[in-house]
């Protein structure tokens, strides 16, 4: 079983960076996947991008593409999420997921994740 643990939510002004972290820890080697999902205030949850550990493939949500990067340091078993150019759309609470099943493609979707952080807070406002 792993442990995820996420940091670096905060509050920003649009236009702003942030980088959230996810720190995993436990036995991650069977984990192939990883993931970044948002959920706003009285929304569901959705996925914001996804990589795959050993290839570094990603998938992204339209809505972030060119704005977010997710990047995986396997010596430090941590996950990433570069955020730039903040918008007030972005804020949410930002939870990390992890996965352990072979698939021919990188999900974001909420139901192809087992295993999920607390999350952490980014508020985007002016």
């Amino acid at each position: 079983q792993v442990q995820l643990v996420e940091s670096g939510g905060d509050s920003v002004q649009p236009g702003g960076s942030l980088r959230l972290s996810c720190a995993a820890s436990g036995y991650t080697a069977d984990y192939h996947y990883m993931g970044w999902f948002r959920q706003a205030p009285g929304k569901e949850r959705k996925g914001v991008a996804a990589i795959k550990s050993s290839t570094r493939a990603t998938a992204y949500a339209d809505s972030v593409k060119g704005r977010f990067t997710i990047s995986f340091d396997a010596a430090k078993n941590t996950l990433y999420l570069q955020m730039d150019s903040l918008k007030p759309e972005d804020t949410g609470m930002y939870y990390c997921a992890a996965d352990r099943r072979f698939r021919f493609y990188v999900s974001l979707s909420n139901y192809d994740y087992s295993t999920w952080g607390q999350g952490t807070q980014v508020t985007v406002s002016s």
